[in-house]
């Protein structure tokens, strides 16, 4: 697999990470949250994805005392500002805030978590003047669909987008209809969070699939590898998936080592196919 994708600015990213949607907002789970992040980091799993949205700052504040001891530069941190802090007035302090709660002076990339009321243009603007301040290296944005990725891009500064983070897995590929071909030609990734479907309105069904099933026993692996493997075989797909247990994150690690063949995944294609139309953005 290949372990990174190059954005645009010429940063680096790791092309699997560990998602912390519903991470440390329970006390009778941090310790197997802890260890799990610690297990990914170890494993080589550097790209860790927050917002301050979970948990309401608590698993930034997670992700911070988790992360304390290790090399920051070694690891590529992402948050994401809510909608309603993302003008002007806002944004600076969300940012701020996050920063705190991580423990770290700068984030690799900051995203704009969902479209709100403040006006792209004012968002470009924040993002950018933080990509020149040096508290952000690079920005993105979350839940995009095609006509909005446009609207974005066409504005000034909108070109530095360098990604768009989208629910996507084997039981929801709407977006390999328009979405990633026009992403594709901005240079813009697409960063994929509920590989494993945890999430969205096409995900049942899927770890029960015969030809799933089927692949996952000819590979010794588990169904969840499966469908993590599927995603990471776009090799400009990032992909995030969620683990609270050491074990789940060793998995997804080792998804790493695992290719597909074409004829598995010309099976699993013919098992859920890619829409031949436009369809809404799948969202969690």
């Amino acid at each position: 697999m290949k372990e990174f994708v190059t954005l645009k600015n010429g940063l680096k990213m790791p092309r699997l990470g560990m998602g912390m949607w519903y991470i440390g907002e329970e006390s009778s789970k941090a310790r197997s949250e802890y260890e799990a992040i610690r297990m990914g980091i170890d494993s080589g799993v550097k790209l860790i994805d927050t917002a301050e949205m979970y948990g309401m700052g608590r698993s930034e504040s997670f992700v911070g005392r988790a992360i304390k001891n290790y090399d920051r530069s070694s690891l590529f941190l992402v948050s994401k500002v809510l909608p309603s802090n993302a003008g002007r007035n806002h944004i600076r302090y969300s940012l701020e805030h996050s920063l705190k709660r991580l423990e770290t002076d700068y984030l690799d990339m900051y995203l704009y978590h969902w479209i709100g009321d403040t006006p792209f243009p004012e968002v470009v603007e924040s993002m950018e003047r933080f990509v020149e301040e040096g508290i952000i290296r690079s920005w993105g944005v979350s839940n995009f669909d095609t006509e909005d990725m446009v609207e974005l891009v066409e504005h000034s500064g909108g070109e530095n987008c360098v990604v768009n983070q989208v629910l996507y897995h084997l039981g929801s590929r709407g977006i390999e209809y328009d979405l990633l071909p026009y992403m594709k030609e901005k240079n813009i990734y697409p960063m994929s969070y509920c590989p494993l479907a945890q999430g969205g309105s096409l995900a049942k069904g899927i770890l029960q699939n015969e030809t799933v099933l089927t692949i996952a026993k000819s590979h010794n692996l588990s169904t969840s590898q499966v469908l993590l493997a599927f995603v990471l075989a776009n090799e400009d797909m990032i992909a995030i998936p969620r683990s609270s247990s050491a074990r789940h994150t060793l998995e997804n690690a080792a998804v790493r080592n695992i290719t597909l063949t074409a004829e598995e995944l010309e099976l699993l294609n013919q098992a859920f196919p890619a829409p031949n139309h436009k369809v809404p953005l799948d969202v969690c």
